[in-house]
């Protein structure tokens, strides 16, 4: 039933109305009422499991999805002008959530972001793809950057998220290289 694995339904005498699931290794154990009719349970499992494998998707989208994203993005917010040629994600970046290399036009964003919400990796990404339109962060840049609409709240969600982990953020003026 996953694409990753098996699906096993625990009827619980105790549960009245909720429905839960969780992945436990390459199963999803989906947590029903014993009194849930058969049609019922087949339409909750088909949900839960779909519900479980978005959100695993989300917190950590492949480097193929990345590419696909930021291509995506790219189109949207600067009509294709800031091809990237690759995107991935990165473990050795600790004091920065994103680089660019212009020259390879390749996009790099660190780990820590995996799991953040959708709209943040996704100014990330425009904020990196925006390098390849203009290097530094003067104010061309930031015109490119604030074609996104959620710039201020993903700048004060990373910004956030510094204070909360108790780490430096990157400078306050790129935030992000």
């Amino acid at each position: 039933m996953t694409s990753g694995g098996e699906v096993e339904v625990r009827r619980s005498k105790r549960r009245r109305r909720t429905v839960s699931a969780y992945r436990d290794g390459d199963k999803v154990v989906v947590l029903i009422p014993a009194s849930m009719s058969k049609r019922d349970e087949a339409r909750w499992v088909t949900d839960m499991v779909a519900r479980i494998e978005r959100s695993e998707a989300r917190k950590r989208p492949s480097d193929e999805q990345l590419m696909v994203r930021a291509t995506q993005l790219n189109d949207e917010y600067f009509g294709g002008l800031a091809q990237p040629g690759s995107v991935r994600w990165v473990a050795n970046q600790r004091t920065r959530w994103g680089s660019c290399s212009p020259g390879d036009r390749s996009i790099r964003l660190s780990s820590r972001l995996q799991g953040m919400p959708t709209w943040v990796i996704d100014y990330v990404l425009v904020h990196e793809l925006a390098h390849l339109l203009e290097p530094g962060h003067d104010d061309s840049f930031w015109a490119w950057v604030n074609r996104y609409p959620r710039t201020e709240r993903a700048r004060g969600y990373l910004l956030g998220w510094s204070a909360a982990a108790e780490v430096d953020p990157p400078d306050s003026e790129g935030l992000v290289d």
